[in-house]
């Protein structure tokens, strides 16, 4: 159903019906805080056990079994493998939900309020929008995995440069690949769209849990399309470096929320570009970047 459609099947809620929104409204707040506050603990969880893994690998301890050949996006085998992929995509939905839902949750709490004033039920539709916007996100890490895998295996096989010599120019050449999307027309549309619940329900909206499913998606498709390059630059410093995880979340928070967002999206561009510089002409160490 298009927007006018929308419009049209309005109609001013009575006592009830705004009672009824409110208490959906709570409910789903308290809701996404616990799914984000959980989805944090376990990203925080799995960062720690890999940073103690390495510890003693470093030390020379044997780690356990189960932490062999633990990689950066914490699967437990080397190569590729289902057993792995499915690892990764698990530990990488879970990071985007811990990351991505305080963005998302004005858009999600505004298609439970458009649930609400048209007398639909709310809380199953909406959760079902939550599922498809975070399917992009799972989507999006079965792309992410074979680079993850295989990058650093394909640059160390390499006998032009050891990783010492090519690490800092791959950070700061996505330093700033990813300061420059913040100036695309893309970059600009994919925001927009984020910053406008209101807009995107009434363009965008279709009935019934299909039409929640489909619009969670495409809620999703336009968040990946803002912050692709901006998570790009995990794969660069590290998937679970919880400095960059903390720093992003605040970051694509700050620019889809707040009411300056979009004056701070060309301000992170600009600090992006000017720290990959500073990386490459090695005023800044790549220690202090992707430690």
């Amino acid at each position: 159903m298009s927007g006018e459609g929308m419009n049209q099947g309005k109609h001013i809620p009575g006592p009830g019906v705004t009672a009824l929104l409110k208490h959906a409204r709570l409910s789903l707040l308290v809701s996404l805080i616990v799914l984000t506050a959980g989805a944090w603990g376990l990203t925080l969880y799995q960062a720690l056990t890999m940073s103690a893994s390495a510890g003693m690998i470093d030390s020379g301890s044997q780690p356990s079994a189960a932490m062999d050949g633990m990689d950066m996006g914490g699967t437990a085998d080397p190569g590729f493998s289902i057993v792995g992929a499915v690892a990764f995509i698990v530990v990488w939905t879970v990071m985007m939900a811990a990351m991505m839902l305080p963005a998302a949750a004005p858009m999600i709490l505004t298609f439970a309020q458009a649930q609400a004033r048209r007398g639909r039920a709310v809380f199953i539709p909406t959760w079902v929008f939550i599922a498809g916007y975070l399917l992009v996100w799972l989507v999006a890490g079965l792309l992410v995995y074979p680079v993850v895998q295989w990058g650093p295996e394909l640059a160390s096989r390499s006998n032009v440069r050891g990783f010492a010599d090519w690490a800092p120019f791959a950070l700061a050449g996505t330093l700033i690949i990813a300061g420059l999307y913040q100036f695309t027309p893309l970059k600009r549309l994919c925001l927009r769209h984020c910053r406008s619940p209101l807009a995107f329900v009434a363009l965008h909206w279709r009935e019934g849990r299909a039409g929640a499913l489909w619009m969670g998606v495409r809620h999703g498709l336009y968040c990946l399309g803002c912050c692709w390059a901006l998570f790009g630059i995990l794969g660069a410093a590290g998937v679970m470096n919880l400095a960059w995880m903390l720093l992003l979340t605040l970051l694509v928070f700050a620019e889809k929320v707040l009411p300056l967002g979009q004056r701070l999206s060309t301000i992170i561009g600009l600090a992006l570009v000017a720290g990959g510089v500073a990386v490459v002409a090695g005023t800044l160490p790549m220690s202090w970047m992707a430690a």
